[in-house]
């Protein structure tokens, strides 16, 4: 049997103690893996753009709020894109400097917009009110933070409808063709010199590429009607988004980071020109591939004449798949007690989760070769927004998270990036050292 590098790595997360009957679900992050994929999108935007661009590609932070990963990939060239408070403070934590961090969020506090532009971090403001904030931050404390305006081309939705950010009635940005909304923006540009940036993001899983062109088309044509009225390059920087889909059926990564750089050279000619500095924020396409979730079955039974391997990997870490199967379905890969991959014919079976609701599956009627107790189901593809982004139902603790790499002489190594959670920590987090305040109110 020839083992590919996610058995090997598997059969060494076994062997090393990583999962087991004490701690029967884990993450894994592949690092080279990690490394090549921000490789491959510096390479596929350097290849297009005019030597001496500024181009700066901001890991979308919540695809993996993960302090060592973060720091992983500002190693690697990546700064961050940031949408709360906590998301800054982990990218703030991994060393990222604020001239490479960029705030994006529909809801930002005052205290939120008075922290950044003191940092100078990049901020793009949402909407009308938000500007107005803006306005009054910058009489009182000016700022040199690079501050650019969210539009929404409303374009259409992509295949997911809960993920598409460019419909006609989307929460995000200014919408580009409401009535009046266009000269609006084209004026309070001219109005403010310090709002350089114009932000688009259309991108998101099940969005076409040529949809996404479309959008940053509209965004480039917009700065060009500004920087024209202006007489001068009032919009300096465009932040196109992120938002590459992923391939969630096989081990194929397409489509790539060049294809779609190709594509925006051909939509958008003017954009690597170098007129503009770029801003790129991809996240899922970054880390999705690079992971895996594998969690031990505890229990192998049977309901209505269909297997039902019961793990310990289900909503708490598989939430939009739990939720939405038709729109995140991810493989799952058998693995017997000692993670060797499991042959034999495939079976129709379920793969649950632990959480006490009915609907907890993974993978539903999921041909594979049967699934024993002591066995292990791999989640593939899961290296973003999975085990990184838990969802805390039944009280399940969050589970471990490593990363791994081969050494020299063949074995996986793995480093800590989280460590699971204990019972002490969850009873912390809700609220046991105030556990006598309601009971103290009741008596008065």
């Amino acid at each position: 049997m020839t083992f590919t590098d996610r058995d090997r790595a598997v059969q060494a997360a076994i062997a090393q103690g990583l999962v087991g009957p004490g701690q029967p679900v884990v993450g894994l992050l592949d690092v080279a893996g990690i490394r090549r994929s921000a490789a491959e999108l510096r390479a596929a935007f350097a290849e297009f753009t005019a030597p001496g661009t500024q181009v700066l590609h901001a890991f979308a932070v919540k695809a993996a709020s993960l302090v060592p990963v973060l720091r992983l990939l500002a190693q690697e060239g990546i700064g961050c894109e940031v949408a709360s408070p906590g998301e800054l403070a982990l990218a703030r934590a991994a060393g990222v400097p604020a001239r490479h961090t960029v705030l994006d969020s529909p809801a930002k506090t005052l205290p939120e917009l008075r922290e950044a532009l003191a940092l100078g971090i990049a901020v793009n403001v949402d909407n009308h009110e938000e500007l107005s904030r803006i306005d009054r931050m910058m009489a009182s404390a000016p700022s040199t933070a690079p501050i650019g305006l969210r539009v929404n081309p409303q374009l259409g939705g992509g295949a997911i409808g809960a993920m598409s950010t460019a419909t006609d009635t989307s929460k995000f940005g200014v919408p580009l063709r409401d009535p009046g909304a266009r000269e609006w923006i084209v004026r309070a540009c001219l109005e403010r010199p310090w709002l350089t940036r114009l932000h688009a993001h259309v991108g998101s899983q099940g969005m076409p590429l040529e949809r996404m062109a479309e959008g940053v088309r509209a965004l480039y044509d917009l700065a060009e009607e500004i920087n024209e009225q202006a007489g001068s390059p009032r919009i300096t920087t465009l932040d196109i988004g992120g938002g590459l889909p992923v391939n969630f059926s096989s081990d194929a990564v397409t489509p790539t980071y060049r294809e779609y750089a190709a594509l925006l050279r051909s939509a958008v000619p003017g954009l690597f020109s170098g007129r503009y500095g770029l801003v790129t924020e991809f996240g899922r396409s970054l880390l999705a591939k690079h992971g895996m979730v594998l969690a031990r079955v505890e229990y192998a039974k049977w309901a209505g004449g269909r297997p039902i391997a019961v793990t310990h990997a289900g909503a708490q870490v598989a939430t939009r798949t739990v939720f939405a199967p038709a729109s995140w379905p991810i493989r799952v890969a058998a693995y017997d007690a000692k993670g060797r991959p499991k042959n034999g014919a495939p079976v129709p079976q379920d793969i649950a989760g632990p959480c006490c609701f009915a609907g907890d599956l993974v993978a539903e009627n999921r041909p594979l070769p049967l699934l024993e107790s002591g066995d292990h189901a791999a989640l593939l593809d899961t290296g973003a927004y999975y085990f990184s982004t838990h969802f805390a139902y039944n009280a399940l603790p969050r589970p471990g998270i490593y990363g791994y790499a081969p050494g020299p002489d063949g074995t996986h190594r793995f480093a800590t990036v989280r460590t699971p959670q204990t019972l002490d920590d969850i009873t912390a987090e809700g609220g046991a050292e105030h556990a006598n305040e309601l009971r103290q109110l009741a008596l008065g």
